[in-house]
Order: structure tokens, then sequence, then C-alpha cells
């Protein structure tokens, strides 16, 4: 495909409304034309904090692939008009993708969360893949010493590159280093392996298909979660409504 299908405008934000299959096809195609891919996904939180943070905004826009994550922007942008198939959440993408890689036997790299985090995550993507090039790993504390890090991912001879770390520093991590990671795809992952690790559990799937994935993680950790949505939720609704009336 080669960046085809479906891209929309919303709220002045490039995206590309694509299925979990076309954004599967769109990378390994990039994969093997030798592209290098930086890939992003966008829910409601990150666009208000894109707003305010001016690096973060830049980083993202950067990006080559920009999918939506968050039910509450695939529902806005069908507001406004746009056709969205379908949500594409990271962490689903997350393993889509070593499914392929598997297949294909291109090595990858994971980056971030906590040393003992990764270390089960590893562990138990090996279980689940066993066939699998996990070309290296690292925690996501070397914020002393990036180039080491970043040395260590470009000798690794991995391919695709997972970057479990918190917005922005992961976006902007990415986007500061790209050209020395040796890598030809590089994708944010969030808190992915918190649940590869067993650490954290998705919202049952009744919930993950009525966008209330968020009300699970709110209940989880709720001292830490509920301003984030609070806020970030009533601003993105009073944007779209903006967006709806003025245009």
């Amino acid at each position: 495909m080669i960046e085809g299908g479906n891209i929309i405008r919303f709220m002045s934000v490039r995206m590309h409304a694509w299925t979990m299959r076309e954004t599967v096809d769109e990378i390994f195609s990039r994969l093997n034309f030798g592209l290098f891919t930086q890939h992003v996904v966008v829910n409601a939180a990150k666009l208000i904090n894109m707003e305010r943070d001016e690096s973060l905004r830049e980083s993202v826009k950067s990006c080559d692939i920009i999918n939506i994550d968050g039910m509450g922007v695939v529902w806005g942008a069908r507001f406004l008009g746009h056709d969205v198939p379908e949500r594409v959440a990271g962490v689903d993408l997350f393993y889509s993708l070593l499914t392929r890689a598997e297949l294909e036997n291109e090595p990858v790299y994971l980056l971030g969360a906590k040393p003992d985090v990764v270390e089960k995550a590893v562990a138990n993507l090996r279980v689940k893949f066993p066939a699998l090039n996990i070309a290296g790993y690292h925690h996501g504390y070397f914020w002393d010493d990036e180039e080491a890090v970043v040395d260590d991912i470009a000798k690794s001879g991995a391919k695709l590159l997972f970057v479990a770390i918190t917005s922005p520093k992961k976006e902007n991590f990415i986007n500061r280093w790209r050209e020395k990671l040796g890598v030809k795809f590089v994708m944010g992952v969030g808190g992915t392996f918190d649940i590869a690790a067993g650490k954290s559990k998705r919202a049952p799937l009744f919930m993950q298909k009525h966008g209330l994935e968020w009300l699970y993680r709110l209940m989880q950790e709720p001292r830490r979660m509920w301003k984030r949505y609070l806020v970030t939720n009533t601003l993105f609704g009073l944007k779209l409504l903006k967006f709806k009336i003025l245009g």
C-alpha cells in the first residue's frame, strides 16, 4: 500500500484511519522496501496534551503512521463525518506485529518499563512466540545515559523497536534518536509490557468494544488516572463540539 488508504485530518492532526490488517500490511510493506517508519497511536488525552506540549505535538506529527487508539477519537471523528473503520489499539497492534515478525523472522527489541517487568514480559513473549527473534531488551530507567542504550539497540540488529515509556517521554525519545537507532520501525507502546508481563489486565472485551476501557483503568488506578480522564476527556468533548459548530 505504502501510504495509501483512508487518511483523515481530525483536530488538525493527520491520522491513518485504517483497519488493523491494513496497518500491519503497511508496516511490513515499508519494512520490505527498507523505509524507516515511526509509528504512534493517539487518544483523547494525547490530542489534548499535544496542544500544551509543543515537543509532543511535533513528535507525533512527524510520525509516518498515526493510528487511532482511543474510542473517544473514533467516535469523535465519526461525529465530524470521517470514515473510521475501527479502533487500532496499541496493545493489539503490538501482538499483531509480533505475530508477523515471528513469521517473517524479523528481529525485535523491547525498551521500557521496570527491570523486573520487561524481563517477565520477555519471558512470557518467548513462550507465546517461541520462534520470535528477540534481539535485545532494556528497562526504561536509563535517562542518565541515553546514548549507551541507543547504541545497544543499534548493535542488536533489531528491525522493530517497541518503546514502553510514558508520554511524552517516549515520543520525544523516539523523535530525538530516530536517526541512530538502527531499526526500520519504532512504536511507542505505553503500558503494554505490564500487560505482557501479567502485571496489569486489559478490560473485558465488552468494555473494550463499548469504549469503556478508560473506566476499567480508572478502577485499577483511581489515584493516578482520575485527573487525567476527568480533565482531558472534558476538554476533548468541548473541543469536539467547537469543531462541530465552527468547523
